[in-house]
């Protein structure tokens, strides 16, 4: 059975919506970079684990939590780390805990005004709280569909 082609209809939802996320997350990383130095991948890891209990989480815990493959949480870590922003610890004979340092939470409360003043601005006010709830039911819909087609982890 050949491929269905997308509509119009599709295609203008899915351009649409593959040049919003781009472009936000473009915008939202010059933000960051701009104003803390942080890229959205620090943000991201710095994120995960300040709201983690003890600020630390098992590496492929926070691997599933940011949606990243080992290796790219591992070089990830390893420039954070060179840079005092979060450290490693042994866990057990074969595990690893990620841990948010002193300087790596310093870093996120530092940044973390103006990158939520900045995601309300681009997305946030952009809409009314119905459309909010109605973007995040259908943005989880879309999302739980990808988590659970996921491809086996690498």
């Amino acid at each position: 059975m050949a491929p269905q082609p997308l509509t119009a209809r599709e295609l203008r939802a899915w351009r649409t919506s593959f040049r919003m996320l781009e472009l936000l997350r473009t915008r939202l990383e010059q933000q960051l970079q701009a104003s803390s130095g942080l890229s959205n991948a620090d943000y991201t890891v710095l994120a995960l684990l300040s709201e983690a209990p003890a600020r630390r989480l098992r590496a492929y815990e926070l691997g599933r939590a940011a949606g990243w493959e080992k290796s790219r949480l591992h070089h990830q870590l390893t420039r954070m780390g060179s840079r005092g922003l979060v450290a490693r610890e042994r866990c057990g004979s074969r595990g690893m805990y990620a841990v948010i340092t002193e300087k790596g939470l310093s870093a996120l409360r530092e940044a973390a005004p103006g990158h939520a003043r900045e995601v309300r601005r681009l997305f946030v006010d952009r809409l009314t709280a119905e459309e909010l709830d109605r973007f995040a039911e259908l943005a989880g819909a879309i999302l739980d569909n990808l988590e659970e087609d996921e491809p086996p982890a690498t």
